[in-house]
């Protein structure tokens, strides 16, 4: 793996502390990139760090709200000044705050607009102006087959459904600079999240993921590396024709 800052690209990934996130930030360190993990708590990116560090990579943890432009632009800051101009991101930052739409409260809505989908506008416009300097980027955003509408979540839906929009008008606007910009819309993934959400609803994670599985094709759960090889992909020099997609990592047909 090459250490030379001036030669190896630099990612950013948020939301890296666990789960999808910290997959994609172990993946990419392994493809050859230096890797700045962004999440709400630094110091909950320790493990991604740890791990990322004892495979020979370079990594970088910071603390930063993506909701918060004041924060992603020092953020921002802090990576190029620390490891260099960042030129792939990764907007993998997010939370939920289910319930049904009678009960579920203006915070609970706008909290996972501002993260989702706030926070993925304020880091692609933060990220931008490296990529397109560099005449060379990559962009991937994290959207989720709950995009298609899924009960109890009309502020998730809502905001995975505009990434995929902000995904394909971006793609437009940056293509021309050498920046391309993709999307990943996972299925049924085994994380934290989606242990939450079986906590929701009143059931173990177990029953919970036997019950989705039944409906999968592949007839097994996601794992967060599924994930990351598919980020992978579209990062990778020999992707750069490909510009504005989404794909599904669902192990079966969506859309």
């Amino acid at each position: 793996m090459s250490t030379t800052p001036t030669a190896q690209k630099v990612a950013v990934v948020t939301g890296a502390a666990r789960g999808i996130g910290a997959a994609v930030a172990a993946r990419l360190a392994q493809d050859g990139l230096a890797v700045a993990v962004f999440d709400l708590d630094e110091a909950a990116c320790a493990t991604t760090v740890e791990t990322v560090e004892k495979a020979g990579g370079r990594i970088l943890a910071v603390g930063c709200d993506v909701s918060d432009s004041e924060q992603v632009e020092a953020g921002v800051a802090r990576v190029t000044a620390e490891l260099g101009a960042p030129t792939v991101l990764v907007n993998n930052a997010g939370i939920i705050r289910d319930n049904l739409v009678f009960r579920m409260t203006d915070q609970d809505f706008d909290s996972v607009i501002g993260v989702h989908l706030r926070g993925a506008f304020l880091m692609a416009r933060a990220v931008q102006r490296h990529q397109t300097a560099a005449g060379w980027g990559r962009t991937v955003n994290l959207s989720s087959s709950a995009a298609l509408g899924n009960r109890g979540q009309s502020n998730y839906s809502s905001a995975k459904a505009g990434l995929m929009g902000l995904t394909k008008t971006l793609a437009i606007e940056l293509g021309p600079f050498g920046v391309t910009v993709n999307c990943v819309a996972p299925g049924f993934i085994a994380t934290d999240m989606t242990e939450a959400t079986a906590e929701r609803m009143g059931i173990t994670f177990e029953e919970f993921t036997e019950r989705y599985v039944k409906t999968i094709p592949v007839r097994r759960r996601g794992r967060p590396e599924d994930i990351a090889q598919a980020v992978s992909f579209f990062v990778r020099e020999e992707a750069g024709f490909v510009n504005g997609q989404v794909l599904f990592v669902a192990g079966g047909p969506k859309g």
